[in-house]
C-alpha cells in the first residue's frame, strides 16, 4: 500500500478519535500542552487533539448531596444526631476543575463541617423550632465557602434531628407542664374577665333597682324548667311596708 494512503488513513483515524460529542449539561475543560484555556467546550461536537489536549468533563446539572448523620453537643449541652441534604450546581467549569482537586468530596466536607459548627452554637429548643432560620445560615455560609471553586449552593435541608429516649421523655414532660400552665392561665383570664362583667351589671343594676328584680324572675323561670324542682320564693320586704305604715 503506497505509504500517502497509509497516512492519509492515520489522518482521518487521528481526527475520528478527536471527535467529541458534549450533551447539552455537559461542558469540557480543556487543558492545551497543560496549560488551563480560558472558556470550556460545549455543548456539541468539540476537537480534542490528544496527547496535546486533555478533556475533563463537568457537569451543570443541580447535584443533591446526602450529609451524613453528625453526632453534635449544642450549646446547652445536648448530644444530638443531624443529618441534612445539600442542592449544589457547577456555575463555572474551569474553576471547578482547576481551584479544587474534587470538588464533590470537598463540598461534602465543607457541609459536615458546616453543620456541626452551626448547630453546635446553637441550643436544642431553636434547632427543633428553628429550622427554617438554620437551613438558611448554613446554605449561605457554604455558599460564601463554595464560591470560590465556581459551585454554587442553591438550598440546604436538615432532615432530621435524632435525641436520646431520656431526653424525648423529658421533653415530653416539659410539653405537658406547659400546656398545664396555659390552661390555668386561661382559665384565669376567663374569671378576671367575667369579674369585670359582674361588676358592670352590678353598677347598672344599682342605677335601676327594678332590674334587679327582673333578673330574680328570669332565674326562678329557668330554675322551674327542669324536672323535680323545688323552688324557695321569698316575699320582699317592700310588700309589708304599707301595712307597717297603718300602725
Amino acid at each position: 500500500m503506497h505509504p500517502l494512503f497509509i497516512a492519509i488513513g492515520l489522518i482521518v483515524v487521528y481526527i475520528i478519535n478527536s471527535i467529541k460529542i458534549l450533551k447539552e449539561y455537559e461542558r469540557g475543560v480543556i487543558f492545551r500542552l497543560g496549560r488551563l484555556l480560558p472558556h470550556p467546550k460545549g455543548p456539541g461536537i468539540i476537537l480534542v487533539f490528544a496527547p496535546i489536549d486533555r478533556m475533563v468533563r463537568v457537569s451543570l446539572r443541580l447535584v443533591t448531596l446526602d450529609v451524613p448523620p453528625q453526632d453534635i453537643i449544642t450549646r446547652d449541652n445536648v448530644s444530638v444526631k443531624v443529618n441534612a441534604v445539600v442542592y449544589y450546581r457547577v456555575m463555572d467549569a474551569n474553576k471547578a476543575i482547576n481551584e479544587v482537586q474534587n470538588f464533590g468530596f470537598a463540598t461534602s466536607q465543607m457541609a459536615q463541617t458546616t453543620l456541626r459548627s452551626v448547630i453546635g452554637q446553637g441550643e436544642l429548643d431553636a434547632l427543633l423550632s428553628e429550622r427554617e432560620r438554620i437551613n438558611g445560615e448554613i446554605q449561605e455560609i457554604l455558599d460564601k465557602q463554595t464560591d470560590p471553586w465556581g459551585i454554587k449552593v442553591s438550598n440546604v435541608e436538615v432532615k432530621h434531628v435524632d435525641i436520646t429516649e431520656e431526653l424525648k421523655r423529658a421533653m415530653a414532660k416539659q410539653a405537658e407542664a406547659e400546656r398545664v400552665r396555659r390552661a390555668k392561665v386561661i382559665a384565669a383570664q376567663g374569671e378576671f374577665q367575667a369579674a369585670e362583667k359582674l361588676v358592670a351589671a352590678a353598677e347598672k343594676m344599682q342605677v335601676q333597682p327594678m332590674s334587679l328584680q327582673m333578673r330574680y324572675l328570669q332565674t326562678l323561670a329557668d330554675i322551674s324548667a327542669e324536672n323535680n324542682s323545688t323552688i324557695l320564693f321569698p316575699i320582699p320586704i317592700d310588700l309589708f311596708k304599707v301595712f307597717m305604715e297603718k300602725k
